[in-house]
């Protein structure tokens, strides 16, 4: 009974193992007749060392030199506008006058008095050198006459401010009243603005102030013009720290010969700082951004599982600094030299067998002028 039970157990495992051999030889077959993995085809270039100008990014506002809201000094109605909306103009244009009529009339009548005035002057001196009339009425005539005087003076200066001229060189913008519309002292008339030259004022943190120095070299950018860049200097820094928001005001000139910039526009500006620090630079289309960290693919020989070297990608994180056009600072993860892949990032996966093709190259400029389109 037991021998019969041992043959039987025997025979079990013997086809048991007979099976586990043929499973596993099935397996290897299967294993070797598997597709290897695709080689991708990506362009590829090599990690540099460029020397940048460290700079401080914020937002600013652009505002003007000189530009003011002109307005009536008097009170009175609009008979002449000497100038056309959007014109340049030159400082002492008369642009816009005022009705005078009144005033004229008042002052004409003041200098026919003025006249006999200085007649009744130059008369009573006579009479006091010769002893006909006393001091007193001498002193009553140069009294009287230097009252008129005022009073033509006072009368002259109102019409002087019924005209309106122009206090600087710049453009007028869109004017706000009209032929015979009745003004009053006060009222805003026609907004002229300097536009060769503007300011750009900006706030910094209070830990940047002492990387601040006038003369420094200031870019902006607005939104009418995101593919230009327009240069300025660093001309005033606040002597305080607002108690607030621990910020300092800061403001630059930048030159506008062709008037493009406006006050009032956004401004994305960067302060350039002296200091020029060695970077190692890659095309910012080699930057695989994620939500777990930032990487770049380098092109290296990799040892597979059998292993045999190939050429292949290593996925390595890494931490960026500044961008400047087409490229990117990396401040750790890749070292000067290192051949990363600059185009075709987000096909690969750590270990996959590359080839290179650089037929076709992403742009790689640090100051790039792309085509207008």
């Amino acid at each position: 009974m037991i021998k019969r039970l041992l043959i039987t157990l025997g025979g079990f495992l013997l086809v048991a193992l007979s099976l586990g051999f043929v499973k596993v030889a099935q397996l290897n077959k299967m294993q070797a007749q598997a597709p290897q993995q695709p080689v991708m085809s990506v362009s590829s270039m090599d990690a540099a060392t460029e020397s940048w100008n460290p700079f401080i990014s914020t937002i600013g506002s652009v505002a003007p030199i000189q530009g003011v809201s002109l307005s009536a000094e008097g009170e009175g109605t609009v008979i002449k506008i000497n100038v056309e909306n959007g014109q340049r103009v030159k400082t002492g244009d008369v642009l816009i006058e005022l009705d005078i009529t009144v005033e004229e009339a008042q002052l004409k009548a003041s200098q026919a008095q003025l006249e006999l005035a200085k007649l009744e002057s130059n008369r009573a001196q006579e009479l006091l050198q010769k002893n006909t009339i006393s001091q007193a009425q001498l002193d009553q005539a140069t009294a009287q006459l230097n009252q008129i005087q005022a009073t033509v003076s006072s009368l002259q200066a109102i019409i002087q401010k019924k005209v309106v001229r122009a206090p600087f060189d710049g453009r007028v913008g869109i004017r706000i009243v009209n032929i015979g519309q009745y003004v009053n002292r006060g009222q805003p008339l026609i907004p002229l603005q300097k536009l060769d030259q503007l300011y750009v004022n900006f706030t910094l943190p209070e830990r940047d102030l002492p990387k601040l120095k006038e003369g420094e070299t200031v870019r902006l950018v607005v939104d009418a013009f995101p593919n230009r860049v327009f240069d300025g200097k660093l001309t005033a820094i606040s002597p305080e720290v607002n108690a607030s928001t621990r910020n300092v005001s800061v403001q630059a000139v930048v030159d506008n010969p062709e008037e493009v910039l406006r006050p009032g526009m956004f401004a994305r500006v960067e302060v350039v700082l002296p200091e020029a620090q060695p970077l190692v630079v890659v095309p910012a289309t080699a930057v695989y951004y994620n939500a777990y960290g930032n990487s770049v693919f380098i092109v290296e020989q990799v040892k597979g599982k059998d292993g045999k070297e190939y050429l292949g990608v290593r996925q390595q994180f890494v931490k960026l600094g500044d961008r400047r056009g087409d490229l990117i600072a990396v401040t750790e993860g890749v070292k000067a030299g290192e051949k990363v892949v600059s185009a075709g990032v987000f096909k690969l996966r750590n270990g996959m067998p590359v080839q290179i093709n650089n037929t076709v190259q992403p742009s790689a400029s640090a100051t790039p002028t792309p085509a207008n389109t």
